[in-house]
């Protein structure tokens, strides 16, 4: 069964990220939003590139491709407890 922490909201699941499978990705809200922010500066890149525009839409693609979302993909949200390190309080 999975572990729960206890919130204001009631229970939500506790992501550990030793458990999870190697080469799968763990996405915390942070991560998925600058995903979303990046994806929607390549939208705003393109529509800009349609409109003939030669300096902001580049500008926003490369930003959108090189920058937001790579770091969105490669940033943890926080640090890894000292369970995932193999401390010795376990």
């Amino acid at each position: 069964m999975a572990e729960t922490q206890k919130t204001r909201g009631g229970k939500k699941p506790v992501l550990d990220r030793a458990a999870a499978p190697a080469g799968s990705l763990v996405m915390g809200r942070r991560n998925v939003l600058a995903l979303v922010a990046g994806i929607l500066v390549l939208i705003i890149g393109y529509i800009l590139l349609g409109k003939g525009s030669l300096t902001a839409a580049p500008v926003l693609l490369v930003l959108g491709y090189c920058v937001i979302i790579p770091l969105s993909l490669i940033l943890w949200v926080g640090k890894p407890d000292d369970k995932t390190r193999g401390g010795a309080g376990e």
